[in-house]
């Protein structure tokens, strides 16, 4: 139960990251899962044990019992079953395609573990597996701990669970802390991005957060990634409506379905602020974070490559307007080269990104510290392909981009990037192609 608590306490994580390197705390839902599978197995086993030893007691009568009896009427029975019944939901509720249709119940139900905590601390009150048929009550002392057999893992559970209880604690006194939102940007494919303040907040450029909005659910805390870096005046994220609690988000800020027709009558592909001088009152989020990501891992590498796909690309946000405002005054102390790809369905989706990107080329005037590569996937009609061949004769920039680097048309082949970048590293010159 230790094993299985510890990669879910996330701010311990988050201290612990930088400070033990050879860890991969970033798999830590993946080690949970693997406890979680472990402790499937053993209960399974317990569990026939168990009913075995229930069914020898009635045949036998070495106490005068039934199994009926020992299932519901003692303290080992009953936590059993209760604990059984926790696993099964938790462990149900927990499959990919239900946590993809319908993430509330896999919230919702993971947080049996709290009775079945419960129900594992309490489960041997009653002794039943003792060396004595002598009846024992939990309150004579040494007489029920010396007869007692096997029950020692309350020591370990307590570890476990003390550290989670007081994690959870700080998390939700943290998250209470003054929180306002400052700003809201409607972007193009109902994306939104929240900007607020929260002083007690300190970050690194790729650590990412979970928002709560009370006002739709007091429970309910959904992860995003930090787009702000930490010189900006204010903290962002940015939000793609894709949900019901998203979409419900977007509307109590004034950017949502509900204000659509309004966005849509103007420029449905505009870029819009949601105006905040005239007295609207802005909904009051919590925020639980930061937390650590390999993302923040970018400035100790002398060359990063970056890729992301349509507003996926948020992680790099951060990172790249860390770089810009590095840049201004030096290089970074390590990194030396980025490689920065964004692939994305059309150009729309890049409105927002582009005045960073733009200014981050005016900076690399030697143009051999930052490479973007835009990766288009739509597809195009004819007559759109020759005026983009038109408008690119005799121009530095890219006619769809602005940018100095070319437009390409499909998905990437990370092969021949991947190769051509390991080539270049290991040419004579050090240089790269």
């Amino acid at each position: 139960m230790m094993l299985v608590l510890l990669p879910m306490c996330r701010t311990l994580l988050r201290v612990i990251r930088p400070r033990i390197r050879w860890l991969p705390l970033d798999e830590s839902i993946w080690f949970h899962r693997q406890v979680a599978y472990a402790m499937l197995f053993w209960t399974a086993i317990h569990t026939m044990g168990h009913y075995v030893n229930f069914f020898t007691v009635e045949k036998t009568q070495v106490r005068p019992q039934l199994a009926v009896q020992i299932h519901y009427t003692q303290a080992g029975g009953i936590t059993g079953h209760v604990m059984l019944f926790c696993m099964l939901m938790m462990y149900t509720t927990a499959h990919q395609k239900i946590r993809q249709q319908s993430f509330e119940t896999f919230w919702y139900m993971h947080h049996l573990f709290i009775p079945f905590t419960l129900g594992m601390y309490t489960h041997a009150t009653g002794c039943f597996i003792r060396d004595t048929t002598v009846p024992i009550s939990p309150f004579a002392g040494d007489a029920f701990w010396k007869h007692c057999l096997g029950y020692e893992g309350w020591r370990w559970e307590l570890i476990g669970g003390g550290l989670y209880l007081v994690e959870r604690l700080y998390r939700e006194v943290r998250a209470r802390r003054d929180t306002k939102i400052v700003k809201v940007v409607r972007h193009p494919y109902d994306a939104v991005e929240i900007q607020f303040v929260k002083p007690s907040m300190e970050y690194k450029p790729g650590q990412w957060l979970f928002l709560n909005c009370p006002s739709i659910s007091t429970q309910q805390w959904h992860p995003f990634t930090i787009t702000s870096c930490p010189f900006d005046p204010y903290n962002s994220v940015h939000v793609r409506q894709v949900g019901d609690w998203t979409r419900a988000l977007a509307d109590a800020i004034g950017a949502g379905p509900a204000q659509a027709k309004l966005y849509n009558s103007m420029d449905p592909m505009g870029i819009f602020e949601v105006a905040l001088q005239h007295g609207q009152e802005m909904p009051v989020i919590r925020i639980d974070g930061p937390y650590g990501a390999p993302a923040e891992d970018v400035f100790e590498n002398e060359i990063a490559v970056l890729i992301g796909t349509g507003i996926g690309v948020t992680p790099w946000a951060s990172i790249l307007k860390s770089i810009w405002h590095l840049r201004q005054s030096s290089s970074p102390k390590r990194l030396r080269r980025v490689e920065f790809m964004w692939i994305c369905k059309n150009t729309t989706s890049f409105e927002w990104f582009q005045a960073l990107l733009s200014s981050l080329e005016k900076l690399d005037d030697s143009d051999d510290f930052l490479r973007i590569h835009i990766y288009l996937t739509q597809r195009i009609d004819i007559d759109t392909a020759n005026n983009i061949v038109l408008n690119s004769v005799g121009m530095d920039k890219d006619p769809l981009t602005q940018l100095r680097g070319r437009t390409h048309f499909g998905r990437p082949d990370f092969a021949r990037f991947l190769y051509s970048l390991r080539d270049g590293i290991m040419s004579p010159n050090g240089g790269f192609l």
